[in-house]
C-alpha cells in the first residue's frame, strides 16, 4: 500500500496538538515493528505467549530494555531535522498563520453531478465547463470557475437558471454539482407581426392590419436533447413564406463538429424597389395593374457546418442557392434594383463566419468581448457578383457597482463598389440600426457604425409564477441608459439621399427590461443630427 501524504493542514493539528499525518502513522509502524523484532518481541512469533511463559524477571528486564531503547531513538529523531515534506506544519512553538495555506494546494475534479436535465444530455452541459474530471483547480479559483461555467451553461439558451456548487470533499478531490432549470423547448404558437422593419416604419402606414403576416410557427429548440434546433414554419397575409430547417451542432465524440440543412420561400405582394428621401419607396401589387401575384420571390436551399475547437471560438459554413424573381414593374422605377436590368437571377452562395464569444450573457451582455468576422461570396457572373466582408465587436466593461458601460461597432465592405441596389441595405437593416434614424435607412457598399451605452441598474427581482416547476420565477432586471451613436456609410454611385457620404450621430436616453427567454423591451427617447426627436419603443437583443 502506498503512503500518500495529507497535505490538509486542517488535519493537523487539534486542540493545539500535532495530529500524524497518514505518512507519519505509516512510518511509525514500520518503526514498531522493527522495533520488536529486533528485540524478540515479533508478534509474527507469537510474542504474548512468550512473554507469559518467561519468568517475570526476564519478562520484567525486556520490558524496561524496550523503554530504554524507545526513549533513546525519540530523543535521537529529536536532535535530527525531520525527514517530513518540506510543506509539513512546525510543532505548534513555531506555527505560522495558515489561514492561508488551503489555497496553495490543488484539488482534483472528480465527479460531476448533474440535476435537472429530463430532456437535455448531460454531455450537452459538460461540454460547456472549462473544467472536467481529473482537472486541477485551486480553491482560489473555485468561485470564479463556476462563475464562468454558469454563464457558459446559460448561453446555450437551454435554461433558467443554472446553479454550480461543490457536493463534497474527499480528501483533495472536489465533487461537483450542477442543477439547472430547463425552459420550455416546444412553441407551437401563432404568429402575427408586420411586415414592417420596426414600429416606427409601421406607424409611417398608420398601423394598418393589412400589413400583417399571420400564420403558424413551430419550433422545437432542443429537439432530441442534444441542443439541436427544428422550425417549420407555415407564414400567410401580406406576403407567404414556407421555411423547414434543422440544426444539429454537435455531433461525434469530440463534440467539435455539426450540420444544418434548410430550405426557405417567400412571396411578397409588395417590394421595397428604391430609396426616395432617405426612406423606403413600396411598390404594392394591389395597386399596380397588371402586376404578377407577387412582386418579389425567392427561393433557398442550404447546407451548413459547424465546427468548434474551443469554448470561446466558432467557425460556421454555409452553402446556399438562390432565385429570385421581381415582377417587371419594378425595373421601370429601378432599372439598376438587379444587375443588367434583370428580373430574374440565379446565384450560389457561401458564407463564413469566425465567432469569439467571451461575454456574460448573450441575450443582453454587460460584461466580456464578442467578436464575430467572415465573408460572403454571392454568384459567379455579372448577373450576381459580390464579395462582402464584415465585422462585429461588442464589449462591456463594469465602470462601479452595478453601472456598465457597452461598446458596439459593426462594419462592412462590398466589393467591387457598384453592386445594384438588391446589394446596398446598410443602416436600417438588420443589425446595421442607428438609435433616432429609426425611420430612416442609408445605402451603400463601404461603413461602418459605433453604439455606445451608458447603464445603470435600477431594479433586479423575481416574480413567483409556476411554483414547484422549473419556471417558479420570471427574472426581471431594469436599467437605466443613456447612449451616443455614430456611423457613416459611404455610397459613390447613388448619392441622391442626403444621409450617405455623411458623418451620422444620435444620442438619447432609456429604459430596457430584461426578463426570461431573452426578451428585451427597450424604451428609448432619442434625437439624431437632424434635430429630430421622438420616443421609440423595440422588442430585440442584439444576438
Amino acid at each position: 500500500m502506498s503512503c500518500q501524504q495529507d497535505r490538509n493542514p486542517l488535519n493537523r493539528h487539534s486542540a493545539g496538538r500535532r495530529l500524524l499525518s497518514p505518512c507519519e502513522k505509516q512510518a511509525s509502524d514500520i518503526f514498531t515493528r522493527h522495533l520488536l523484532i529486533h528485540s524478540g518481541l515479533s508478534r509474527s512469533s507469537g510474542f504474548h505467549a512468550k512473554v507469559y511463559r518467561t519468568t517475570p524477571v526476564h519478562s520484567q528486564f525486556k520490558l524496561f530494555l524496550l523503554l530504554v531503547l524507545s526513549l533513546s531513538f525519540a530523543a535521537v529523531q529529536a536532535q535530527t531535522p525531520s525527514p517530513l515534506p518540506s510543506d509539513t506544519l512546525p510543532p505548534p512553538a513555531k506555527q505560522q498563520d495558515t489561514s492561508r495555506v488551503p489555497y496553495r494546494y490543488p484539488f482534483i475534479v472528480g465527479e460531476i453531478f448533474i440535476k435537472g436535465n429530463r430532456i437535455t444530455r448531460s454531455y450537452i452541459i459538460t461540454r460547456e465547463l472549462p473544467f472536467k474530471k481529473g482537472d486541477t483547480l485551486y480553491i482560489q479559483d473555485l468561485v470564479g470557475t463556476f462563475k464562468h461555467a454558469k454563464e457558459r451553461i446559460i448561453n446555450t439558451r437551454l435554461f433558467n437558471d443554472v446553479v454550480i456548487a461543490v457536493k463534497e470533499f474527499r480528501g483533495f478531490v472536489v465533487d461537483i454539482e450542477i442543477q439547472v432549470k430547463e425552459r420550455w423547448y416546444i412553441f407551437p404558437l401563432p404568429y402575427v407581426r408586420p411586415v414592417d422593419r420596426n414600429f416606427t416604419a409601421w406607424a409611417q402606414h398608420n398601423y394598418s392590419l393589412s400589413r400583417l403576416d399571420f400564420g403558424v410557427k413551430y419550433s422545437h429548440y432542443n429537439f432530441t436533447g442534444r441542443n439541436d434546433y427544428l422550425r417549420a414554419w407555415l407564414i400567410t397575409g401580406y406576403s407567404n413564406q414556407v421555411e423547414l430547417a434543422y440544426d444539429l451542432p454537435y455531433v461525434g465524440r469530440t463534440l467539435k463538429h455539426g450540420f444544418g440543412v434548410g430550405f426557405f420561400y417567400n412571396g411578397f405582394k409588395e417590394i421595397n424597389a428604391a430609396t426616395i428621401n432617405n426612406q423606403q419607396y413600396f411598390m404594392n401589387s394591389d395597386t399596380i395593374p397588371y402586376a404578377g401575384k407577387y412582386m418579389r420571390e425567392q427561393l433557398s436551399f442550404s447546407l451548413r457546418y459547424y465546427y468548434r475547437p474551443a469554448l470561446k471560438i466558432r467557425h460556421a459554413f454555409r452553402l446556399g442557392y438562390n432565385r429570385l424573381n421581381i415582377d417587371s414593374s419594378v425595373t421601370i422605377v429601378n432599372p439598376h434594383y438587379f444587375n443588367n436590368n434583370k428580373t430574374q437571377i440565379f446565384y450560389p452562395e457561401f458564407n463564413y463566419a469566425l465567432t469569439y464569444n467571451n461575454i456574460d450573457y448573450v441575450p443582453y451582455p454587460l460584461n466580456g468581448f464578442y467578436l464575430q468576422t467572415g465573408f460572403t461570396r454571392k454568384g459567379i457572373n455579372s448577373d450576381m457578383n459580390l464579395w462582402q466582408l464584415t465585422a462585429k465587436t461588442y464589449q462591456g466593461f463594469p465602470l462601479w457597482r452595478k453601472t456598465y458601460f457597452v461598446t458596439q461597432n459593426l462594419g462592412l465592405i462590398s466589393l467591387p463598389f457598384k453592386q445594384p441596389f438588391y446589394n446596398q441595405q446598410f443602416v436600417g437593416y438588420g443589425d446595421y440600426y442607428m438609435r433616432g434614424f429609426e425611420k430612416y435607412v442609408v445605402d451603400g457598399v463601404f461603413g461602418g457604425l459605433s453604439r455606445n451605452t451608458l447603464l445603470r441598474e435600477l431594479f433586479n427581482f423575481n416574480i413567483p409564477f409556476l411554483r414547484g416547476t422549473s419556471h417558479d420565477v420570471i427574472p426581471i432586471r431594469i436599467y437605466a441608459k443613456t447612449y451616443v451613436d455614430f456611423g457613416y456609410v459611404d455610397n459613390k454611385y447613388f448619392r441622391d439621399n442626403s444621409l450617405v457620404n455623411k458623418f451620422l450621430y444620435s444620442g438619447g436616453l432609456g429604459v430596457d427590461v430584461v426578463t426570461f427567454y431573452d426578451f428585451v423591451f427597450r424604451f428609448e427617447y432619442s434625437i439624431n443630427q437632424l434635430g429630430e426627436k421622438g420616443f421609440y419603443f423595440h422588442i430585440r437583443n442584439d444576438f
